[in-house]
């Protein structure tokens, strides 16, 4: 019952979705809204650099373009690990978190 099956690897989003977050990128309201926030415009070379790299591996199956994705993919968790939370988690709800809440006092600003 034992069936080896070999699985073919598959990048982590589909060609379609480089080529999609390329052209997101580019777009005159991400631009205004980048530079509007940062200071600068976006660089939008990496997404269209996967794309390319993704269709390679679809059409040659080459090993650069793997670990170019690969490695691509790897960037770009470790850059979203790098932000601090705004917002502090709690470990359990506050004491008093199932009584009504009071609407009839205002809250202090």
């Amino acid at each position: 019952m034992e069936q080896s099956v070999k699985q073919v690897w598959r990048p982590p989003r589909a060609c379609e979705d480089y080529l999609s977050e390329f052209r997101h990128c580019k777009s005159l309201w991400h631009r205004f809204h980048h530079y509007y926030t940062y200071g600068t415009f976006p660089s939008c070379h990496q997404w269209k650099e996967d794309y390319y790299n993704c269709k390679e591996w679809e059409a040659h199956r080459s090993t650069e373009a793997k670990e170019a994705l690969q490695q691509s993919e790897r960037d770009r968790v470790e850059e979203q690990k790098k932000f601090t939370p705004v917002w502090q988690l709690r470990c359990e709800p506050p004491r008093d978190w199932h009584m009504p809440l009071n609407q009839e006092k205002p809250q202090d600003s």
